[in-house]
Parts: C-alpha cells; structure tokens; sequence
C-alpha cells in the first residue's frame, strides 16, 4: 500500500492505547519517548487495526531507506538510531524491546537485525549494480537517521557539542554517553549514529518557516536580506513585542497540535521592523525551551553549538541565538549535513578513519563563531520569562479557536 509518512495525523488514537497498554511512565522509561503520531509503532498499530487485509500479509518491517538498502544488497537491516526512531527499541539495551513487541502483539521476527552506523550490513547485488552503476560487492554501511547524520555531518559526535538546525523546522541535538531519559518525554531521546552514543532531541515544527510565513505573508515582494536588514536597528526584546512561532502547531516542549502562533504586545509604537525581529527572537526562544529541558535533564556542560539550516546564514539571526541561548555559535564547512555525515559513517566501516570521532575532526571544519552580547543575553533572559508565560496562557484558547 502507499506508504504511511512521518507527518501524517491519523494515529493519536493508537498513541493513547500504546500508553495505556505499556503504561505512559514504563513506555517513556524504556524507549525514550512518549508515543506521538510521527512515529513508527502506532502506525502499525493503526494498520492492524484498520486495513487488516494489509496487515494480515505483512512479513517485514523496514523504513523507507532500509528498503532501498534490501534492493540493493538483498538484506533486511537497519541502524540503531532509527531503530530507536520507531519507539520500538529498548533505549538502554539499544536493541528492540521484547516487552513493547510482547504488549503490542507486534511479532519480532518482522523486524529486522540493527548495527551500529559504521557498520557494513550487506554488499551490493548483480542485480542491484547492472541496475544503478554500482560496483558489484560495493559494503552498504548502516548509516542513520536523517538528524543523527545531520549531527556526525557537522561534528556533534561528542558530549558538549551540539548541533542546531534552522531549517523550516528547528532541531537541537545534543550527544550523550548514556542513556538519558527525559522523565515527561518532553524530550526526544534516541541512540545516536555513533557507536555507543546516545542523543537529546527537541524539535520545533516551525523555525525559518516561521520567517518564510511572515515575508510571504506581511512583506511579499521584499528580499529576506532587506527586512532582515531594517531589524537590525531594533534593540533586543523588540521593545516588548513577542511572537510566538506555533504556526505548524508545536512538539518541544509543547505536543501540542493545536498550539497557534500570535503577536502579543502590539503597540502603536511597533513597526514591520519590530515585527520581523519578534519573529527572530520568538523561534530562538522557542529552541532555548529545547536547550533548557536538555541541560535540566542532565547535560549542563553545553561548550559549543554547530549551527546549520538556511536559517543561520544572516548574521543577525544567528547573534540572536547566540545571545538568546548565551553560547559560542560555529559554523562548519559543511552545508550538506546528513548526506556529508552519512558519508562520514560509510567511510569509516571502509577503514578510512578509525572511528567517527578521528573522521569528524579530520572533514569537519570551523568556518566562522558568533558570540553571545552581554547585554543582548541580559535582554533575553528577561523577555524569555515573558515567552515562557504565554503558552500555558493562552493554551485554553487554542482549541477554541
């Protein structure tokens, strides 16, 4: 059938009977995550459920690349970190999860081996080479998932590192050599591409296409550079305008799909200017509320932020999130991030480098830093407090609306 994606809505009801089968406390306890509609279990839950005609000829169960990785080495595999990403994995044991299969009825055998990012799970095929131009008997390396390559691409391959996206969504990745848990699975918590390593994710669902909503929408026809330009002269906290960024809805900290965005404190005084800053600091704050659950749940030793995204390419943006989450900004020559990591993690299970780590050090390379403004920082960490009130403020009106 045509496949289920990640961003489709239809399985809230399979989320909530995952928590009252499992248990909500144990479920997040053993996979690292609340159950949420974009992940893999509950979908097949909901085709059990729905389309038990489909389900009832189901032998196996492989995400999209993985069975690009079966047609092209005749091999069922998959990379722990996006194991982890169906929410069928036990977190700790980086394996899947004997008691959430059990409880969900999902049988074990559908599910593939998992290896860690380097490692070499097949070679490809006759059939597979004559096909794409490969070289018969080419290692297909496990790789990762799109965020864990992300993370090796631009260096975030060691505690206190931190990669930071600021694509349409915004994503902040923070390593780890344990398995760490956000106890309310605010956070994502997920086995990292590198071997042994796990990793922290907040995800919002609307970073710079928060800005690309508002130049279409309230400056069309007018450059990003130019209005971008022009907010450059308007002081940190945008002289008390605030935006919230919850246009897609929100997932960090808030799931919440009916969380809507807002401009509050609108004044005579404000002008586009104002505006468009608001917008800047409304999503560097909503990405400092992933910052703040990682560094609350066990990381407080954040030394570096490796920026990437569109988003991070003007200055000014990127010193608002310097200051808003008072951090050395870097920026790395990499501009391809997950297919230059998947890259990175195929060429050490050739032999190329050691481990990941030697890799990154050797490809991965400071292209420029952003320091945080004293007095900016100061600024920010009073009108943070202020964004920090409006959603449960206003969290009733939502589905109102």
């Amino acid at each position: 059938r045509p496949a289920i994606l990640w961003n489709d809505q239809r399985t809230q009801a399979q989320c909530d009977e995952i928590h009252q089968k499992v248990g909500k406390e144990r479920f997040i306890q053993i996979s690292g995550n609340v159950a949420l509609t974009g992940f893999t279990a509950p979908k097949i839950l909901w085709v059990a459920e729905n389309e038990p005609q489909v389900y009832a000829r189901a032998c196996h169960i492989l995400l999209p690349k993985d069975y690009v990785r079966f047609r092209l080495t005749g091999e069922y595999a998959m990379d722990k970190a996006d194991g982890a990403g169906t929410v069928l994995f036990d977190l700790k044991k980086r394996t899947w999860s004997a008691e959430i299969l059990k409880t969900l009825d999902i049988p074990a055998d559908w599910l593939p081996p998992t290896f860690e990012g380097p490692e070499t799970t097949g070679l490809i095929g006759a059939e597979a080479a004559a096909q794409t131009g490969l070289a018969a008997g080419t290692p297909v390396a496990a790789g990762g998932g799109d965020q864990a390559a992300q993370a090796v691409g631009v260096g975030a391959v060691k505690p206190g590192v931190v990669a930071l996206t600021v694509g349409t969504s915004g994503v902040v990745f923070a390593p780890n050599t344990s398995a760490l848990v956000e106890p309310q699975g605010r956070l994502h918590a997920f086995c990292h591409a590198v071997p042994g390593m796990w990793h922290f994710m907040g995800v919002m669902l609307s970073a710079a296409g928060s800005l690309q909503w508002y130049r279409d929408t309230l400056a069309p026809g007018r450059s990003f550079d130019e209005i971008l330009k022009e907010a450059e002269g308007i002081p940190a906290g945008s002289d008390g305008l605030q935006f919230l960024p919850y246009l897609s809805g929100e997932r960090t900290p808030h799931p919440d799909p009916l969380a809507r965005g807002a401009f509050i404190g609108l004044t005579l005084r404000h002008t586009q200017a104002h505006m468009t800053r608001a917008v800047l600091e409304g999503v560097a704050f909503g990405l400092k509320d992933s910052f703040t659950l990682i560094q609350n749940a066990g990381l407080q030793g954040i030394q570096r932020v490796y920026a990437s995204g569109g988003g991070t390419k003007g200055a000014l943006w990127r010193q608002i999130l310097a200051s808003v989450l008072d951090v050395e900004l870097a920026t790395v020559n990499t501009t391809e991030g997950a297919a230059y990591g998947a890259a990175i993690l195929a060429a050490v299970g050739a032999g190329a480098w050691l481990d990941v780590r030697s890799a990154c050090k050797q490809c991965v390379r400071l292209s420029g830093e952003t320091h945080p403004d004293p007095h900016e920082a100061e600024a920010y960490r009073s009108a943070y407090a202020v964004y920090r009130d409006l959603y449960p403020a206003l969290k009733s009106t939502f589905p109102r609306l």
